[in-house]
């Protein structure tokens, strides 16, 4: 009986020498083709995880610089709002400063000008003695030269108040 497939020495050989050099060709085209295009996809994928790195350690340094940044304007923020308060401070100090010293020459010039009217009340006194003096020396002198009447007085001292003037005797 002869059978579909011969399996004699012969083929078994040529069948174990093509296996052997499949296996012997996989060999060397693995290492040939399988191994570089291995190596270069694993550096892609080095390549790949190492940018995805850097891009991570990027965005936490932008973030943290991000919050230095925000940090740093509310600081400024505070000094410009402890200046401007300061500065208003100052302000309202100046003002209390400069009234308080407005009042004070108002008061001194309030002095001064009582002191002023004192003066010249004093002064408008002594002239109005003076007067009533001159007046008084110039009855006396009519008196003694007219003799003691009593009608005579009363006649010179209407006199006398009529050249002197009603108006002195009245303010």
């Amino acid at each position: 009986m002869e059978r579909l497939f011969d399996l004699d020495f012969q083929l078994l050989h040529d069948a174990v020498i093509t296996a052997v050099a499949v296996f012997v060709l996989f060999l060397f085209l693995s290492y040939m083709l399988f191994k570089p295009t291995r190596e270069l996809l694993r550096k892609r994928q080095e390549r790949i995880q190492t940018d995805l790195d850097t891009a991570k350690e990027d965005k936490d340094e932008a973030l943290k610089l991000k919050s230095e940044y925000e940090a740093k304007m509310a600081d400024a923020r505070k000094d410009a709002d402890a200046v401007l308060a300061e500065a208003r401070q100052k302000a309202v100090k100046n003002e209390d400063a400069i009234i308080s010293q407005a009042k004070e020459e108002a008061a001194g010039i309030i002095r001064q000008a009582h002191n002023e009217a004192e003066l010249e009340k004093r002064k408008a006194a002594d002239e109005v003695k003076t007067q009533i003096i001159d007046v008084a020396s110039l009855m006396a002198g009519k008196v003694v030269a007219a003799g003691i009447d009593t009608n005579i007085q009363d006649s010179l001292i209407e006199e006398t108040l009529k050249e002197v003037g009603e108006s002195t005797w009245q303010s």
